[in-house]
């Protein structure tokens, strides 16, 4: 089979950056490949695999012979070109929010639901960050005794919230320590620096954020869980700069031990458990920054919850939350022959 066109949508942004290290990493097999981005980065130039490259305008005429577009260029990029896209033939795998919800378009995490790809008709959608990591942890118990209840609270960092947030903590937490005054350009509303934001993104009008009902809806999607099925999410947002956190509380309608669940998550698909609570072994964000595994660690029976368990869950938000898995889902288009690859 042919190696595909690709096309690198939002190839300026902090995903998009990620995307193309990932890439690089993994030796991903292409044809030809096209850095796309808005206007106003258009003839700017970008390194990849030890060469320059010049950024093109995402126009319409840009898709053409592209067979992946892996986008992570935001909703309205997204909205505004998908039909151009298709129209040439090829695929979409989008980092953003606007098809994820949608009845034709297949929400995927690799490893987990690949099957749904096959129903794919032009689109594939890439989850919310924090549903991103919680999936590959979560699939495997679900596979042994089918989710019950679920509850988490993620603690969220700032990359999750792009380059502004990013340079908030950086220059807010320099401003605090040296009792000077910083003007924040993400974080208007409540400072980051040394605080926690119990607020992602805005209020509906139960009282949840769109950013904790995304991983109400999307994990129901993903593992095709009942619609009826109880699912809470509390989100956070924290002083760190890369790797999300996770309580999770999950209950099973199987009776399953802590020692049970360690097994079956340490040979697991994209799970690394470490859990020596008395050795002080357990995953944090630090040591999950840059590395591809979902680390799950103080893994103990959840006192409130029948056939329950606690769970640990730590990872690079910035790879398995958004450009790992865009990266793995176009390995496996090709893989199982989804995309229109060229002779």
């Amino acid at each position: 089979m042919s190696n595909p066109n690709i096309a690198i949508l939002g190839a300026t942004g902090v995903v998009g950056g990620e995307i193309l290290k990932i890439l690089e990493e993994r030796n991903f097999p292409y044809n030809k490949i096209k850095f796309l981005a808005s206007a106003r980065s258009a003839g700017k130039e970008i390194k990849f695999k030890g060469e320059t490259h010049t950024i093109v305008e995402a126009t319409p005429e840009a898709f053409e012979g592209v067979n992946i577009v892996l986008a992570s260029a935001g909703a309205s990029t997204s909205k505004a070109l998908v039909d151009e896209i298709i129209k040439k033939g090829a695929v979409l795998v989008d980092n953003s929010s606007a098809f994820r919800m949608e009845k034709d378009v297949p929400l995927v995490i690799a490893g987990v639901n690949d099957e749904d790809l096959k129903w794919h008709k032009g689109i594939v959608a890439n989850p919310n960050c924090s549903t991103s990591q919680l999936m590959l942890p979560l699939y495997p118990l679900h596979k042994y005794g089918k989710i019950k209840r679920l509850i988490v609270s993620t603690y969220q960092s700032v990359s999750g919230a792009g380059k502004d947030a990013i340079d908030d903590l950086f220059e807010g937490t320099k401003a605090a320590v040296n009792k000077e005054e910083y003007h924040y350009k993400k974080f208007t509303t409540k400072p980051i620096a040394f605080n926690l934001i119990p607020q992602i993104d805005v209020f509906c009008e139960n009282g949840y954020t769109k950013e904790e009902m995304k991983v109400v809806e999307e994990t129901k999607k993903i593992l095709h869980l009942a619609d009826d099925t109880p699912i809470s999410c509390t989100a956070v947002r924290v002083p760190v700069f890369i790797s999300h956190s996770e309580d999770v509380r999950v209950e099973l309608e199987t009776e399953i031990t802590p020692k049970q669940a360690r097994k079956i998550l340490s040979t697991a698909y994209g799970v690394t458990v470490i859990d020596n609570p008395e050795k002080s072994e357990y995953p944090t964000p630090i040591e999950a920054a840059g590395k591809d595994p979902v680390y799950v660690g103080r893994i103990r029976k959840d006192l409130a919850l029948n056939n329950g368990l606690a769970l640990w869950i730590v990872a690079d938000n910035l790879r398995i939350g958004a450009a790992l898995n865009t990266v793995r889902i176009a390995e496996k288009l090709v893989e199982m022959d989804l995309a229109k690859i060229p002779n």
